[in-house]
């Protein structure tokens, strides 16, 4: 936070007004989809399951079954325990999944369902069974956190409860949050450049985003093989996205206490700093030198920066969205000549602050207005007197960046808005040359909009 916030007036103290995050379990479905042959399940009512597929959809344009345990008000006094375990068997049977990943949701939190219970009993009465899938599960109430921090605990509780150690591999985990289909897809290729066995938890590069198929698949294909989740605790190391992440709160923290696999922790690789740190850390680990087409592109990048700099030099932005994401897109603003003046997150890490300081410190003048557990209520009250030249962030921005008739550049999730979000580049120096050339592109098409004779050259 700043140490001097502005005080907030709002029509009610203890509300919140669209909120900048979404709900824990949604998170947590994410990451198990990003895993091969993997259900997620809630348990809980079928509300919730519904509206999470249709956010889910709504942004990624791709079916998403989530599994419910379908509670009634009736389990809401006698407890959860039957439903569960008659859905876990439903869902094997029609399914056929590799692995179920069961999430809790408000309600069964509420109650105390004791689900690591009925989970042992559901092993004891089907033991013996052939073909039941693995189990996984973890808690994830709404009330105590947002959607990355569901993500998070389901990737940590995947490798706490698939995991295993043993004899040590030439294999590198990497564990890089929360990023788009297109990103994913850009990670696989750079690790595969540099030689690297990788193993990335999660994987929506296709389950997510997969090719147009003539019948429909129950589970689409791809995400990360359940074998090689197995094998991550037998890694040389491991590389995890996540300035704002706590000590105990991923799935990297398990494979540095557990198995003693080195964890090398990094922003996001957004930007030229940032993704010239990851690219050295691949030099390092892989003992290789950067392949010749990322120094391209980074060649390239700069060229760009260059060419646009008179265009976007000293603009004013408001930043919004995850954590790290903001982290990531702060670092890439302040090198390209944008001030960042209001960077907001629904999250509530506690450590945003220093890391937008750390990525940011060096190069910008004043350090801009920071605030965790932000609602588009406070962003939209705060904005008012920043004067902003454009917003970045998800589409819940949209009437914030159309009360102030500036452009929206549209990251991260959700995006409802646009077909598209799923194949938003973000990372890589690829990454960072869309981002320059879309918002330069923006502000340039803001200019020629408001000018009267609506010039057509440069």
């Amino acid at each position: 936070m700043s140490k001097n916030p502005p005080k907030i007036k709002r029509p009610n103290a203890i509300s919140t007004t669209n909120a900048c995050k979404l709900c824990k379990p949604l998170g947590a479905c994410l990451a198990f989809k990003g895993i091969e042959g993997a259900v997620p399940y809630l348990h809980g009512s079928q509300g919730c399951a519904t509206y999470m597929r249709r956010y889910i959809i709504s942004h990624y344009n791709e079916p998403i079954d989530i599994a419910s345990s379908s509670l009634s008000e009736k389990h809401a006094v006698y407890g959860g325990g039957p439903n569960l375990k008659l859905g876990l068997t439903n869902v094997a049977a029609k399914y056929r999944p590799a692995m179920i990943g069961i999430a809790t949701t408000c309600l069964t939190e509420t109650i105390g369902d004791d689900v690591k219970m009925y989970l042992h009993q559901y092993a004891e009465d089907t033991k013996g069974s052939i073909g039941l899938p693995a189990l996984v599960n973890v808690s994830t109430p709404s009330y105590s956190g947002t959607h990355m921090e569901g993500f998070h605990a389901a990737i940590r509780e995947v490798i706490s409860q698939m995991s295993a150690g043993g004899p040590r591999t030439a294999t590198v985990n990497l564990l890089p949050g929360f990023v788009s289909s297109a990103d994913y897809r850009q990670l696989i290729e750079i690790m595969a450049e540099f030689g690297l066995d990788c193993t990335m938890l999660p994987d929506l590069s296709e389950t997510m985003d997969g090719p147009a198929l003539m019948e429909y698949e129950k589970i689409q294909g791809g995400g990360t093989p359940l074998q090689a989740i197995k094998a991550m605790g037998r890694s040389q190391g491991t590389i995890e996205f996540g300035p704002t992440l706590g000590d105990t709160a991923s799935g990297g923290d398990v494979l540095l206490e557990k198995f003693g696999i080195p964890r090398h922790r990094l922003g996001m690789p957004l930007g030229i700093k940032e993704t010239d740190r990851f690219f050295s850390l691949l030099e390092q680990l892989s003992g290789r030198p950067t392949p010749e087409k990322y120094g391209k592109q980074r060649g390239r990048l700069i060229d760009a920066y260059v060419d646009g700099h008179k265009y976007i030099f000293g603009k004013r932005a408001i930043v919004y969205g995850e954590e790290d994401l903001v982290v990531g897109l702060s670092s890439f603003l302040t090198e390209i000549g944008i001030q960042p003046v209001l960077c907001a997150s629904g999250g509530t890490s506690g450590r945003l602050e220093k890391a937008i300081a750390a990525v940011t410190g060096d190069t910008l003048l004043a350090q801009p207005q920071i605030h965790e557990g932000m609602d588009f209520f406070e962003i939209s009250e705060l904005a008012e007197g920043l004067q902003p030249d454009l917003i970045i962030g998800h589409s819940k921005g949209y009437p914030l960046a159309k009360k102030l008739d500036i452009p929206l550049i549209r990251v991260g999730f959700p995006i409802h808005d646009r077909v598209g979000g799923q194949r938003i580049l973000h990372l890589g120096y690829e990454g960072a040359q869309h981002l320059f050339d879309t918002i330069t592109n923006a502000v340039i098409s803001k200019k020629q909009a408001d000018s009267p004779v609506g010039y057509s050259y440069m």
